[in-house]
């Protein structure tokens, strides 16, 4: 396998993390369950990390979504090593999204999480959950992703995030971001978002808090893909347990 760029040191340029104001995506998750980040990543980057997904020593799984009716399109676990990356993105972004999750576990009476990705991974290998989770989705033409949560094992760290890989209205048409809340008792409420090349989407991976008249309550989310019209989309989804 030939390398790309981002593994010879080539293109050494990492994810533009100073651009997050991590006040702001706490208060926008808090108050609309996702945030959206300014861009991450530059289209070279985008590009190097879409041009992985046809290199197949890259990674130890491959998913074809019709197989198991989960919608149409195809999704590849990376193996470990990640590439260098995918791994800063992971390793860098990990502690302040801790910050945002134990929040929430104080919020709601539960256990706090590790301040460090390795602190996390060590306690998913406890649990029996060893095998990397970052991937990269492809969505062709009449693509979509049903409604779903992101859950590996019994360990499950409540916060992800995608980064949008391909240029919406030119590499591809549709394929929105859905997410849907069901708040008890409440009708379930749908949020679309689209991020452009580059931008992340932060959401929780299974629920999160909400501050009602009687306190704080778990509200569920699921998330999804709507219909590509056209082209190809290509997303980096990096989540942060591993699995079973």
């Amino acid at each position: 396998m030939a390398p790309t760029p981002l593994d010879t040191g080539h293109d050494t340029a990492g994810p533009d993390l100073d651009v997050l104001d991590w006040p702001q995506l706490s208060a926008r998750l808090d108050t609309d369950g996702v945030a959206v980040t300014p861009p991450l990543l530059g289209p070279e980057q985008c590009d190097a990390i879409t041009a992985m997904f046809d290199e197949h020593d890259r990674f130890r799984s491959t998913v074809r979504m019709d197989r198991y009716s989960f919608g149409e399109g195809s999704y590849r676990y990376f193996a470990d090593p990640l590439p260098p990356l995918v791994q800063t993105l992971r390793t860098a972004l990990y502690p302040p999204l801790a910050t945002v999750a134990n929040g929430w576990a104080r919020r709601l009476g539960e256990d706090p999480w590790p301040e460090t990705l390795d602190g996390l991974l060590a306690a998913c290998a406890e649990q029996g959950q060893t095998r990397p989770t970052p991937l990269v989705l492809r969505y062709g033409e009449s693509g979509y992703n049903c409604l779903h949560q992101d859950v590996y094992g019994d360990l499950t760290f409540p916060l992800q995030f995608l980064v949008m890989l391909s240029r919406p209205d030119v590499d591809f048409t549709g394929g929105e971001s859905v997410f849907v809340e069901q708040r008890p008792r409440r009708q379930s409420r749908p949020i679309v978002l689209r991020p452009a090349q580059g931008q992340a989407v932060i959401f929780p991976v299974r629920n999160r808090p909400h501050r009602g008249t009687r306190g704080d309550h778990r509200v569920q989310m699921r998330h999804g893909v709507s219909a590509v019209h056209s082209g190809d989309r290509h997303v980096l989804g990096i989540i942060f347990h591993n699995a079973r």
